[in-house]
């Protein structure tokens, strides 16, 4: 069987003619300049040297590397051969901390947003794999289902802010149940990543770790910030700084890094706890290792594919571009020595 892959590609013949017009009317324009210019015998004379049979060579040879070039850029395929694919894949939630506590800057730009950098490197890494995103503070929503569009993953996380949440404060236990409920009926390859500043206001997560084990969900949890109590910032509608949150009594509220809790919940399931306080490089480190997981194999079809076969219409259009070059458009004269005053 033959076809093109790529048949606007062939587009490209339509040069042949406009190159070959091209040189018909350059040729034509020549000829009427020398025969303004003066009279045939003398431009038979001037212009003995210029080969006509080179230069239609060299124009037919042109015209035959652009042809061949074109029918190569439209990929001509003939040749097949099946090959059995196996695909692959792994569902990961994402459960993202939007409390206000996560706009602290101990993390450079913020927490929030060294955070939703980090979880965009993991999307552009995935390949087959789908990814869902959970929003929590003192609640929690499913942001996004899971999906394999990641352009629409990325969009959803770029409009998650602390602002999203109706209540603030920090409920893991919330943001697991939720996480879990999403994974529920998904693969068996399932995967839980947790990305807070881990300062639990409510607790009762242990409910969750158990139907975490019992649904063989691993759960990473990735802790952000410093253990130093760090102030803060608050931002009017202009996104302009405008001081730091205090609490009832006008004193500010400072936030910390709870790792005791993120760790108890990676070793309950065999995930683990990274750190990804000022400079560190663990968060990266735990998005390549989920992106490179294998996951389950979900199916495997035949498939057929076609033999490229370009490099036959390829190399004997570079060789025309090579002659191209070579041919000469202009006789060699051979002088023969008749005498210093002959004529």
């Amino acid at each position: 069987m033959f076809r093109f892959a790529d048949p606007p590609g062939l587009l490209g013949l339509a040069l042949v003619p406009l190159l070959a017009l091209a040189f018909w009317a350059g040729a034509r324009a020549r000829r009427r300049a020398l025969e303004r210019f003066a009279e045939a015998a003398l431009v038979a004379r001037l212009t003995a040297s210029v080969s006509h049979r080179g230069r239609r060579a060299k124009a037919a040879a042109l015209l035959g590397a652009v042809a061949l070039a074109a029918i190569a850029l439209a990929r001509p395929q003939f040749g097949t051969r099946v090959e059995t694919v196996r695909a692959r894949g792994q569902d990961v939630m994402v459960a993202l901390d939007l409390s206000e506590s996560m706009l602290a800057e101990d993390v450079a730009p913020s927490r929030l947003e060294r955070a939703r950098l980090s979880v965009l490197r993991l999307m552009r890494q995935l390949d087959g794999d789908r990814i869902g995103l959970v929003a929590f503070a003192a609640d929690a929503f499913v942001q996004s289902p899971l999906t394999i569009d990641y352009g629409a993953a990325a969009m959803f996380l770029g409009a998650m802010e602390p602002d999203l949440m109706p209540i603030q404060g920090t409920n893991l236990g919330e943001a697991l149940r939720v996480s879990l409920d999403a994974l529920e009926e998904a693969r068996e390859a399932r995967v839980l990543v947790v990305v807070t500043d881990g300062e639990d206001h409510e607790g009762e997560i242990d409910l969750q770790l158990e139907r975490a084990r019992e649904m063989g969900v691993r759960i990473h949890t990735v802790g952000l910030g410093s253990a130093d109590g760090v102030p803060i910032p608050q931002f009017d509608e202009q996104g302009r700084r405008q001081g730091f949150l205090r609490d009832d009594e006008g004193n500010v509220v400072t936030t910390r890094l709870d790792e005791a809790t993120l760790q108890r919940v990676a070793e309950a399931t065999g995930g683990r706890y990274v750190a990804a306080g000022p400079g560190g490089s663990a968060f990266d480190d735990l998005v390549d290792e989920v992106a490179r997981a294998d996951g389950e194999e979900l199916d495997a079809e035949q498939v057929t594919r076609f033999e490229e076969q370009f490099q036959i219409f390829l190399a004997p259009a570079l060789l025309l571009l090579i002659l191209e070059l070579l041919i000469a458009d202009r006789r060699t004269r051979s002088m023969e020595w008749t005498g210093r005053f002959n004529t």
